[in-house]
C-alpha cells in the first residue's frame, strides 16, 4: 500500500513522499490517520539535536485515526475503531504498568527508541529504502503501523481534528497539574512558558481549584489566551532587573505552592524551583531540555522543603486514560478546541512548523 508521508532527513525541511506501509504483523495495528498536530518534540528531532533521532524518519505523535487492519493476536481494537496512537504505551504486564506510581511502560522502550517496531524492523519503505518510525507513532503519514499496546480506542463521535491533541500536549500539561503536582484548591501556581503545554497546565490548575495562577512568558502576545484558560495574571521576566524567582517570591509572600516549567530551559527550571515556597513548594519539570543539559540549584533549596519533580505525558496511564480524557472533552470538562489556532492540509506541514517557531500558533492541525 502506497501513501503520502512527511519524511525527514536530518536538519532539512520535511518532504512529502510516497511511502509503502507494510501490513501489520502480530500484535500490531495499521491506522488511517485523519488528523495530526505539530508539537515542539517533532521540531526537536527535526533540528538534529535529539540523541535518539534516527534518519530518514516519519515524525508525528499527536494524531487520531481509524483502524484499517490488525495483525494476528490483536484483541483490544478492530477494523473501523476510532483510535489515538500513544507514544507511551501501556502493556499492563511490566513492573512499571503494575506500579500505580508511574505511567512509563517499558515493554517496547528499547526498540521504540531505535525507530523500529518491537520485532526490530520498520513498516515504512520509500523508493526501496527503510524509513524509521518515530516515538512509536509516526502520525505524519496517511497510514501508520503501531504496536497494539500503543493505541487507545476512543468515542467514535469525537472530532478527530480536535482530539488528536490529546495524544501529547494537552494531556501532558493537564496531567502535570492534576496528577504530578496534585494542585490543591486555594493554592497559588506559576506556569513558565505559555505555549500549548503551558496553557494546558493553567487549565489543570484552574480545574483543581487554584485561586491564583501566574503565567510567565517573554511573549506578551500570549497573555490574553493564558487568561482565557484561567491565568489570573501574567508577567515577563524582562520587565524586572531582579531574577524572576525573586519577583515571584515577593509577589506571593514567600513563593508559590506549585510551579511548572513548560519550556525545556534548564535555567528556567532552576528559577521555577526557587520561586516555590519554603517548606512545601513543589516544582514540576514538564519541558524537555536539549541532550546533555543539566539542572542545578543549591541543595539548601531542597533541604528547606521544596520538591523537584518531573512528568511525562502528565502521568496518565495511556490506554486507560486517553479514552477518559476524550470523554471529559466531549462533556466540556476540559478545553481542546481552544488550543487549535490553525488548520491546514497535510501538504503544508512545513508551514505548520514555521507558525510554531514564530510563536503565531498554539497548535496547528494537519488534515489528510
Amino acid at each position: 500500500m502506497n501513501f503520502r508521508s512527511g519524511i525527514l532527513s536530518k536538519s532539512k525541511p520535511l518532504s512529502i513522499e510516497e511511502v509503502e506501509v507494510a501490513p501489520p504483523k502480530a500484535h500490531e495495528v495499521r491506522i488511517k490517520i485523519v488528523a495530526t498536530a505539530v508539537c515542539h518534540t517533532d521540531a526537536y528531532t527535526l533540528s538534529g539535536a535529539d540523541p535518539e533521532g534516527c534518519f530518514p524518519v516519519i515524525l508525528g505523535h499527536e494524531g487520531a485515526g481509524i483502524v484499517e487492519s490488525v495483525g494476528e493476536g490483536v484483541t483490544k481494537v478492530k477494523k473501523g475503531d476510532t483510535v489515538i496512537p500513544l507514544y507511551i504505551p501501556q502493556c499492563g504486564e511490566c513492573k512499571f504498568c503494575k506500579n500505580p506510581k508511574t505511567n512509563l511502560c517499558q515493554k517496547i522502550r528499547v526498540t521504540q527508541g531505535k525507530g523500529v517496531m518491537p520485532d526490530g524492523t520498520s513498516r515504512f519503505t520509500c523508493k526501496g529504502k527503510q524509513i524509521y518510525h518515530f516515538m512509536g507513532t509516526s502520525t505524519f503519514s496517511e497510514y501508520t503501523v503501531v504496536a497494539d499496546i500503543s493505541v487507545a480506542k476512543i468515542d467514535a463521535a469525537a472530532p478527530l481534528d480536535k482530539v488528536c491533541l490529546l495524544g501529547c500536549g494537552i494531556s501532558t500539561g493537564y496531567g502535570a497539574a492534576v496528577n504530578t503536582a496534585k494542585v490543591e484548591p486555594g493554592s497559588t501556581c506559576a506556569v513558565f512558558g505559555l505555549g500549548g503545554v503551558g496553557l494546558a497546565v493553567i487549565m489543570g490548575c484552574k480545574i483543581a481549584g487554584a485561586s491564583r495562577i501566574i503565567g510567565i512568558d517573554i511573549n506578551k502576545d500570549k497573555y490574553a489566551k493564558a487568561k482565557e484558560f484561567g491565568a489570573t495574571e501574567c508577567i515577563s521576566p524582562q520587565d524586572s532587573k531582579k531574577p524572576i524567582q525573586e519577583v515571584l517570591v515577593e509577589m506571593t509572600n514567600g513563593g508559590v505552592d506549585y510551579s511548572f516549567e513548560c519550556i525545556g530551559n534548564v535555567g528556567v527550571m532552576r528559577a521555577a524551583l526557587e520561586a516555590c515556597h519554603k517548606g512545601w513548594g513543589v516544582s514540576v519539570i514538564v519541558g524537555v531540555a536539549a541532550a546533555g543539559q543539566e539542572i542545578s540549584t543549591r541543595p539548601f533549596q531542597l533541604v528547606t522543603g521544596r520538591t523537584w519533580k518531573g512528568t511525562a505525558f502528565g502521568g496518565w496511564k495511556s490506554v486507560d486514560n486517553v479514552p477518559k480524557l476524550v470523554t471529559e472533552y466531549m462533556s466540556k470538562k476540559i478545553k481542546v478546541d481552544e488550543f487549535v489556532t490553525h488548520t491546514l492540509p497535510f501538504d503544508k506541514i512545513n508551514e505548520a512548523f514555521e507558525l510554531m517557531h514564530s510563536g503565531k500558533s498554539i497548535r496547528t492541525v494537519l488534515k489528510f
